[in-house]
């Protein structure tokens, strides 16, 4: 079964100080486009392919979805998004990108899903 892979997108984004915060939302479409090529190859520990769905919130919002890479627009917190995309999909693996220790501890885990660091899409640079 292919795991989704739910990245949050605010978090992987300033997880590497490259000057993000001039341009949110151009910082997720690099983001974005730098996902689109772990949906055929896979990250460490799962092979692909994945179904990828980046979260995004404030700023960043309007980014549209490119091949391999969904993106869902929080329409509030885009944590409160990553849990409901999490709880959406019970029966399959999910995988969530964050450094958010609220979402790794318990959020997303309690639901059953695995957590990783923004490090396993976006190696610092």
């Amino acid at each position: 079964m292919t795991t989704l892979l739910i990245v949050d997108g605010a978090n992987a984004v300033g997880s590497v100080p490259d000057g993000w915060w001039r341009d949110r939302r151009g910082a997720a479409e690099r983001l974005r486009d730098g996902l689109a090529g772990l949906a055929e190859a896979g990250v460490p520990g799962r092979p692909g392919p994945l179904e990828i769905v980046l979260v995004v919130e404030g700023a960043a919002r309007g980014v549209g979805s490119v091949p391999g890479v969904r993106v869902d627009e929080a329409p509030g917190s885009g944590d409160d998004r990553i849990v409901e995309l999490v709880a959406e999909s019970p029966d399959r693996p999910r995988l969530v990108v964050t450094a958010d220790r609220e979402l790794r501890r318990r959020r997303v885990t309690e639901r059953g899903a695995e957590v990783t660091g923004p490090r396993t899409v976006r190696p610092a640079s």
